[in-house]
């Protein structure tokens, strides 16, 4: 009786997690959306795709959360769009007309509705009616769902008991076979009694009724199958291991950041970033994205897409302090496609970073299928006084040397060596791993007297160790270690790296990895950007940049001033220096630098005579101010900020007149500015 309450209460307990009160959190929904999510949906629905939604603010969001709900389904299944959603529908219509019959339940309230909404319907139903020694009783019985995770075939068994009612889910540990009988007189735990009197009225039922997996049941032992509630567990949950819910994450995430075509269609991806310090002594993040599938437009046997990335770096605070835009093209002929159709996409770059902790979230949207996915990370920048430091681990599956570093600065290099990362890092065992990372703030002393030690683990266990001395690393602070993969078994590893100092360890970093068991792994083909050499003014300008977004403007005044010197026609350039400019109040900096570019025959952007103006006006050069303004107004149209400025330097140049109609007009384009408006009631009155 032990053993059977407690395979009960973990029947119980699995499905309360799943089904138990949903309706606890979705009391403020619309009716439509409170039906969907506890009705329609419910027994299909993970965890996190309906805290997601119930998350979700407007009726436009939940809409648009549903049809990414089914896209995914689409995707995981192979089916053709909309096809889930139709099938679902299908069953959930069918359960509600056959299976509410003789109860006050809805269909999709009753165990089979229940089973049959998530697998779908029976291979085979036999019905066992019309004995009175035996309650109705229907076999369902199901094959080819290996890929759900549950056996080659298997039964489901429900009956009615006392011939009223719904027809319940049958356990074999909970209800024996005893259940199934409308009269059993013997000892209530004796299964093996119980079957055999079964198995008189019904000798087919019998063998059901001991285990729901074909030829597993042993009625010898008078104990029923323990797997067959295992099996029923399992599929309860169906639904929640097969999804893979990172999407509804990420609709939530990115929602009000990207187009409504794309947000719908969340992808996922492998991905690694990494930071290596240059011997400038920036240092760089290096990242790899590489998304599950790339999908591309076709004309005339050419293939095309872009790939547009957006980067935010922001502290721990949330206050961004870089952001940037890149386009990834690719085109393709016939037979190029075919190749790359078998590798997945690798996509890398590198950005510097100044020192601070920062969260970091690149996000990739592929114009072609408005398909997007993303990365986020946390991660730290050391500062320099911070001593001895340790890079991440980065772990590569080849290594190519460059003598000479052509055309900039590569993601993934260290030195002159070139690591070939694979993002999943899934490794053959014909493969020699590289290890690769920088260990900064050596003294002579540890320079000396140091060692590198790799240990690799293997279930918990070390498995492999290796130790150098540091002396012997020619290339320092980089340290790249080789090991051959002959002699490590298909597995889950772990590889640590240690520095010692008289045999104490002081520094250690560590990376998981997979040998698979598989011959052959198809690596990726990269798409990489190639940065300018490391003196190109760029790098000033974003750290100038960086350090401007943290508040740290003298410093960045510095490194923003070096930019502009070394290219005095870059309007970015300029454009940053004179943020520090107007921060520190020096307006005739801001017109020396500007001004040349406020009369090209294109237009900067319009920033620049926003700052420009706001120099000139902050001066006291009124005049000047107002003519940069109405410039503006002629190259990007009528703006309340504009508008408002230009009132307000009439204002103070005692032209109460064209102060007024400036601001009438701004109020014309936003009324909403008591500020504005109170103003205005006072020239007025004045005359």
């Amino acid at each position: 009786m032990k053993r059977k309450l407690t395979i009960s209460v973990l029947i119980v307990a699995a499905a309360i997690a799943l089904y138990g009160d949903k309706k606890e959190k979705a009391t403020n929904l619309p009716p439509v959306y409170e039906k969907w999510l506890n009705e329609e949906v419910v027994y299909i629905i993970t965890p996190k795709e309906r805290e997601v939604f119930l998350m979700l603010q407007t009726d436009r969001e939940r809409d648009l959360f549903r049809e990414a709900f089914w896209k995914q389904r689409d995707q995981l299944f192979g089916r053709p769009e909309g096809e889930s959603r139709k099938e679902h529908y299908r069953r959930l219509d069918y359960v509600n007309h056959f299976f509410g019959r003789g109860t006050p339940k809805p269909g999709w309230k009753t165990d089979r509705g229940r089973m049959y909404i998530v697998l779908g319907e029976p291979n085979d139903i036999q019905k066992f009616e019309g004995k009175t020694q035996v309650y109705p009783t229907e076999v369902w019985f199901y094959q080819g769902k290996t890929d759900f995770g549950l056996p080659p075939g298997f039964n489901l068994v429900f009956y009615q008991e006392n011939f009223t009612g719904e027809y319940r889910l049958y356990s074999p540990a909970r209800d024996g076979p005893q259940a199934l009988l409308t009269s059993y007189y013997g000892d209530p735990l004796n299964y093996s009694n119980a079957y055999k009197q079964l198995y008189e009225f019904e000798p087919d039922l019998a063998e059901v009724s001991i285990s729901l997996i074909p030829g597993e049941g042993n009625v010898y032992t008078g104990r029923p199958s323990l797997s067959s509630d295992i099996l029923i567990q399992r599929i309860e949950t169906v639904p929640v291991r097969q999804m893979k819910d990172r999407y509804a994450q990420k609709f939530l995430e990115y929602k009000d950041v990207i187009e409504v075509e794309y947000s719908t269609n969340y992808i996922g991806n492998d991905s690694s970033v990494e930071v290596i310090k240059d011997p400038s002594g920036i240092y760089f993040v290096h990242y790899a994205i590489e998304p599950e599938r790339l999908s591309v437009d076709s004309y005339e046997n050419k293939y095309f897409t872009t790939l547009r990335v957006n980067g935010t770096v922001s502290n721990m605070d949330d206050k961004i302090i870089y952001q940037f835009e890149k386009d990834f093209f690719l085109n393709f002929d016939e037979e190029r496609i075919k190749s790359v159709s078998r590798q997945p996409l690798s996509m890398r770059d590198m950005f510097p970073l100044i020192p601070g902790n920062y969260k970091i979230s690149i996000l990739v949207k592929n114009e072609a299928s408005k398909e997007f996915t993303s990365l986020e990370r946390t991660l730290v920048i050391p500062e320099e006084e911070d001593g001895l430091q340790m890079t991440s681990l980065i772990l590569g599956y080849n290594m190519k040397k460059n003598e000479k570093q052509q055309g900039g600065l590569r993601p993934f290099q260290i030195g002159n060596n070139q690591i070939y990362v694979h993002a999943n890092r899934i490794f053959l065992r014909q493969d020699t791993l590289v290890a690769a990372f920088q260990v900064h703030g050596m003294n002579q002393a540890l320079r000396e007297k140091g060692e590198i030690k790799f240990i690799f683990f293997k279930g918990g266990e070390e498995f492999h160790t290796f130790t150098k001395k540091i002396p012997e690393y020619s290339d320092l602070p980089n340290i790249l270690e080789q090991f051959p993969l002959r002699d490590f078994t298909p597995s889950h590893y772990r590889i640590q790296v240690s520095l010692l100092v008289e045999g104490r360890e002081v520094l250690s970093e560590s990376e998981d990895f997979d040998i698979t068991y598989a011959e052959a792994i198809p690596r990726p083909w990269v798409y990489s950007k190639v940065l300018a050499e490391i003196e190109d003014p760029v790098y000033s300008c974003i750290i100038g940049t960086q350090l401007y977004n943290t508040g740290k403007i003298a410093e960045a005044r510095g490194h923003l001033e070096k930019a502009f010197q070394k290219n005095p026609n870059s309007v970015d350039f300029a454009l940053n220096l004179a943020r520090v400019y107007l921060t520190l109040a020096e307006w005739k900096k801001i017109e020396s630098i500007l001004l040349p570019f406020s009369n090209l025959p294109e237009p900067p952007v319009f920033e620049l005579f926003v700052i420009l103006g706001k120099s000139y006006q902050n001066s006291g050069e009124l005049n000047k101010a107002i003519a940069i303004f109405d410039k503006a107004i002629s190259y990007y149209g009528l703006n309340i900020n504009l508008l408002n400025s230009i009132g307000e330097c009439y204002f103070q140049l005692r032209i109460p007149d064209e102060a007024l109609a400036a601001w009438e007009k701004s109020l014309e384009l936003n009324p909403d500015q008591p500020e504005i408006q109170r103003k205005v009631k006072i020239l007025k009155e004045k005359k």
